[in-house]
């Protein structure tokens, strides 16, 4: 795509700037997600008290969720709520689009992000919301994300593009 494109210039703007809503982590297979208001995160790939550690490379090491979806999951399970921690996903943000952020490095908190790719539903969606959980989910999942800097995010804290951010 030619870079000086009307289009290419809409893709790669994204001036709005999200917000941390909910962070959960799970602390062992199976287990409840913990809600927190505040982890750590490495380029090693953990997310502090998370039993799930993409490990260096892995292009799962944080998965994330917009809140505008969790209303969306609420209304096609015919539900009033759909609440964060069943999702099982990382960190809840609201006010940004994630899916603008495709194949671009974005901040939250004070950790460097990366797109990596559309967090898709599991069984386990099944389980936790009932009969149609999993297809509730679908298109709705949120995405994951590679760590590119260590940092900290906390509920409240700012989601922004990298190309957007202050330097």
């Amino acid at each position: 795509m030619n870079e000086l494109s009307p289009l290419n210039a809409l893709l790669n703007t994204l001036p709005q700037k999200g917000r941390v809503e909910w962070i959960g982590v799970r602390p062992a297979r199976d287990a409840p997600v913990i809600e927190r208001q505040q982890v750590k995160i490495t380029k090693a790939g953990s997310v502090e008290g998370d039993r799930f550690s993409g490990g260096e490379g892995s292009k799962r090491q944080v998965t994330l969720i917009q809140a505008e979806h969790l209303s969306a999951i609420a209304s096609l399970l015919h539900r009033p709520e759909a609440d964060p921690a069943l999702l099982r996903r990382n960190i809840v943000v609201s006010g940004i689009n994630l899916l603008a952020l495709k194949d671009k490095s974005f901040y939250v908190g004070t950790v460097h992000l990366r797109f990596t790719g559309h967090c898709q539903p599991c069984s386990k969606m099944e389980r936790n919301f009932g009969p149609g959980g999993y297809n509730a989910v679908r298109g709705h999942g949120g995405i994951t994300a590679t760590v590119l800097g260590d940092g900290s995010v906390s509920v409240g804290d700012s989601v922004i593009a990298a190309s957007e951010a202050q330097v």
